[in-house]
């Protein structure tokens, strides 16, 4: 069905020209000035040919058509801000896709999450977990933690932690073994391995090692898997500052040496620009923020004891 009505504006100037029966306190109302609340209610008047308003000495006082118009005009503006607030309520809460990868979620966003559900009720995170980028849209992906140099084309991307990486072991074993006083005893003691870009070779180089083969000892393709087996005494891992601060906080892993690299990727918090100002994406988003600061934190003390 074809409506043909009037301005918006031309509308709203007329509602709260009559309901406060002055031009001046209706563009007082709605912030514009009293020329413009004359023109728009002129303008509705020329448009469907019918006088609204009497003017008389400096008075204005509703014709009969004025006063057949306004109750009507303003149940029509009360419905309007009455959905115009359902909308806001829904989406400032309900479900909230959540994209990351797997070892991010298992060791770092998942143990964290019930503390935003604590703190917010009304949301319901949904995960969706994957090592391989998705797309957003097509994936209805509110919003996303995302590893890399934040240049994802169609995404507004931030950067929410660097990634540090150190070796970690379980504090077992160095209590069962020759100890790890200093990196040349690292021959000792058998590697464990991820698919990441920055591995064993590259530690050992940077603290000035080449007779300790970077290549022995087992692997695992995922991050969080290398974290639990060296929790479980299997060797000494690369840790990855944001997955291994709990483990360390924790007591589960301890951190010997000082020397850590710094990733080429890091990890960023990214979303489309139709999502990014959405309220319950913006919560979560500084949620997430908030956690991060707090992870570093807890990661410098937990490596500095």
């Amino acid at each position: 069905m074809k409506r043909r009505l009037p301005s918006l504006n031309a509308l709203r100037a007329f509602e709260s020209a009559a309901r406060h029966l002055s031009f001046t306190r209706a563009a007082d109302e709605l912030n514009v000035t009293q020329a413009a609340i004359s023109h728009q209610v002129k303008a509705l008047e020329d448009q469907i040919g019918i006088m609204l308003f009497q003017r008389r000495n400096r008075q204005l006082i509703l014709t009969d058509a004025g006063q057949i118009l306004l109750p009507d005009l303003i149940d029509a503006f009360d419905a309007m801000d009455s959905a115009l607030a359902r909308v806001k309520r829904r989406d400032q809460a309900g479900i909230l896709i959540v994209a990351t990868m797997d070892s991010l979620a298992a060791a770092w966003l998942m143990p964290r999450l019930v503390r935003f559900r604590s703190d917010h009720p009304d949301i319901d995170i949904r995960l969706a977990t994957s090592d391989i980028s998705v797309d957003y849209d097509r994936n209805g992906i509110d919003i996303g933690i995302r590893y890399g140099r934040g240049n994802w084309p169609g995404l507004i991307a931030e950067e929410l932690m660097r990634e540090d990486i150190f070796p970690v072991c379980a504090p077992s074993l160095i209590e069962s073994g020759p100890g790890l006083k200093v990196p040349a005893d690292l021959r000792h003691y058998p590697l464990i391995h991820d698919d990441m870009e920055e591995d064993w070779a590259m530690w050992l180089k940077a603290a000035g090692l080449t007779d300790i083969d970077p290549a022995r000892g087992p692997g695992y393709t995922h991050s969080n898997l290398v974290i639990q087996a060296a929790i479980a005494g299997e060797g000494v891992a690369l840790g990855r500052g944001l997955l291994v601060a709990d483990s360390i906080a924790a007591g589960k892993l301890v951190a010997p040496f000082d020397l850590a690299l710094t990733a080429n990727y890091r990890y960023y918090v990214a979303s489309t620009e139709t999502n990014y100002d959405r309220p319950k994406v913006r919560v979560f988003r500084d949620w997430l923020f908030k956690e991060a600061r707090d992870t570093a934190v807890r990661l410098a003390d937990g490596r500095r004891a």
